[in-house]
Formats: C-alpha cells, structure tokens, sequence
C-alpha cells in the first residue's frame, strides 16, 4: 500500500480525470460515500463543474434523500446503531429511481430525491432525464459492501479515532456502526479510489501495490 499526499484541488482534478476516462456508451453511476464528517457531499459537489468542463453532463443526488419514514428509521428508538446501519436506507428506493434506470439499456430517467426525512414526507420531485454518456454523483454513508451497483466508488477513510473526534456528539451513537461497516463491508477494499482524510485539509490518495 502506497499513500500519497495530494492537495484538494489536485485531488479534484485527478478524480474528475478517472471518472471522465470511464466509457461514454452508457451512463457512469459514481458514489463518493464517507462518514458524515468526510464530508462526501462537498467531494461530490466539488467534482460537478470538473467533469462538465471534461464534456461530461452531470446529475448530483444525495443518499440521504432515500431514507426510510421515521416510523421504520425509529421503530427501535432513536439511537439504534444496527438499524441505523442496515435500515435507514431506503435501498429499494434508491435502486429503482436512481441506480436501475442508469443501467445499460435504461431509461436515463431519474427521480432524484424521494424523502425528506427532516420533513417526514415525500419531496415530490420531478423526473430528470440523463442523457447517454452522463455522470451520476451520489454521496452518502454506508453505501458499499451492500449490493448497490455502481460504476466507480469512491471511498473517504477516517480513522476510528478521527472519526471519534470529528463526529458531531450528537451522531456520537452511531460511531458502532462505521466500526461494523469497516469490519463487515470493508469499504476501502470494495472502492476504486480510497482517500485518507483524517484531515480533510491534507487528504492523501491511497494505492493499492500491484
């Protein structure tokens, strides 16, 4: 294993090269999944305007708009590290509006948020065509290792103790169910690209050895 120092901006840039060198044929369903405190929404965002100068049209969806009701998310209380990591994903959702219609041969139509679960209640989304050849960057937690097909992963790694740190204490109960992600999932084996973030000022880009 080879980790390799690189500054946010390049990082972007070296991102955005791989995912616009992935085949134009069909669609290129990306994820970009960390903790909360990784902050994949902000790598998600940031690679949008990259891969549009790579001529590559893109759509940005977010996981946390396919979660479960809260009657379901909260059926065994608030703080439940289990079901917050098996259950709180609406995965049938995401699959059938987001993931399945970006399939080769698909529709390229897709719904791009389903739930607001600050809301408790649908969004109400319109459908969005994704042409042929276009990017999906979806961000979220706890994606991988969980059957959700993707084209390319991303994977955003903190140490266990990082993650301690960094975690709004409020989330602190959720700090079980990253440990079992990475015993059960393994996320940086299942991704294409790891990045170390202990600090996201300095992320460093983590190579696997041949």
């Amino acid at each position: 294993m080879r980790i390799e120092p690189i500054s946010p901006s390049l990082l972007v840039e070296e991102l955005a090269d791989r995912v616009a060198a992935l085949p134009r044929t069909t669609w290129a369903r990306v994820a970009v999944d960390g903790a909360p405190p990784t902050r994949p929404e902000d790598l998600a965002d940031a690679l949008v305007d990259p891969l549009r100068l790579r001529g590559r049209e893109v759509l940005r969806v977010s996981a946390g708009d396919f979660l479960r009701p809260a009657s379901l998310r909260f059926e065994y209380g608030r703080d439940d590290p289990d079901l917050y990591y098996t259950d709180w994903l609406d995965e049938g959702g995401l699959v059938r509006e987001v993931l399945a219609p970006l399939e080769p041969g698909g529709t390229g139509l897709v719904l791009p948020s389903l739930w607001d679960s600050a809301a408790d209640r649908a969004t109400r989304a319109s459908y969005i065509t994704l042409r042929e050849g276009g990017v999906l960057l979806l961000d979220g937690a706890l994606l991988l290792g969980r059957g959700l097909s993707f084209d390319h992963a991303v994977h955003l790694s903190m140490s266990a103790a990082a993650l301690a740190r960094r975690i709004d204490p409020e989330q602190e109960w959720t700090l079980p169910a990253y440990a079992r992600y990475e015993a059960e999932a393994q996320p940086a084996q299942a991704a294409d690209v790891v990045i170390r973030v202990d600090d996201p000022r300095h992320p460093a880009l983590v190579e696997q050895q041949p």
